[in-house]
């Protein structure tokens, strides 16, 4: 019989997340192992037992790493399954070969370059707040944008009684009536950018990731996924390494 070891250790080997952050989501019922939800100090077995963040199944062991870039379509949620029977990306990557799962999100009214992979730790250091890794945005604004506003989503405005962090704005096209402009976040808020808009009374038409560190969303029809290349995956990795080093 295959000998358990503890599941936070698991985890944390899987390089998913720390020792503590590992017993922080075992304590709020978040793991489960075969289907069960699990307590702290319970354990698996490693290639037999089927482990489970928030219902998402780890990576098995030996399993070669996945690296895609998807370009997600609006209407779409940044899930592997939905229990309100909305479209989820996992439609998206069904035929990848391999159980992959979001790096971050994109919510559902927004479209453009989703990242993929079923290498926890890659997932984990670019995705954590920390890692800055710089995610490019091209976004549409009613009625349009002024000077003022530009300044405030450059400098930061404050969301949830802090402040964002400064950002890269610039102007790339202006009509009447609307303005498209390319926004550089370094920090993955939830909603941010719609947020910042909206407390600034833009109305945000249309939201697209067209960029996440080196990698970029280019030709890549809607609907439609990639694998990375090896220099991408290395760039990703030192961008997120050398923003937290900057911690």
């Amino acid at each position: 019989m295959a000998e358990k070891i503890r599941v936070q250790k698991i985890l944390a080997q899987r390089g998913l997340c720390s020792r503590r952050k590992a017993e922080e989501i075992i304590s709020a019922g978040r793991v489960t192992v075969n289907g069960r939800p699990i307590k702290l100090g319970d354990g698996a077995c490693p290639g037999k037992d089927t482990i489970a963040v928030d219902g998402e199944p780890l990576p098995r062991e030996g399993e070669k790493p996945l690296y895609l870039a998807l370009h997600k379509p609006r209407g779409f949620v940044t899930t592997m399954s939905d229990e309100r029977g909305r479209r989820c990306v996992a439609q998206l990557v069904a035929d990848a070969g391999s159980r992959v799962y979001p790096v971050g999100r994109l919510d559902k009214d927004s479209e453009g370059l989703l990242l993929l992979t079923n290498d926890g730790a890659f997932a984990n250091l670019c995705a954590h707040p920390s890692g800055h890794v710089a995610k490019t945005y091209r976004v549409t604004l009613r009625p349009g944008v002024t000077e003022e506003q530009l300044a405030r989503l450059s400098t930061g405005i404050e969301l949830d009684g802090r402040m964002t962090a400064p950002a890269k704005v610039k102007v790339l096209e202006e009509q009447r009536g609307r303005a498209v402009v390319e926004i550089v976040l370094y920090e993955g808020r939830n909603r941010e950018i719609r947020r910042m808009c909206e407390a600034l009374g833009l109305e945000v038409a249309r939201l697209k990731r067209i960029a996440m560190g080196p990698v970029r969303l280019g030709m890549l029809p809607q609907g439609k996924y990639r694998e990375l290349s090896r220099e991408e995956v290395k760039g990703l990795l030192a961008e997120a390494k050398k923003g937290g080093s900057r911690k």
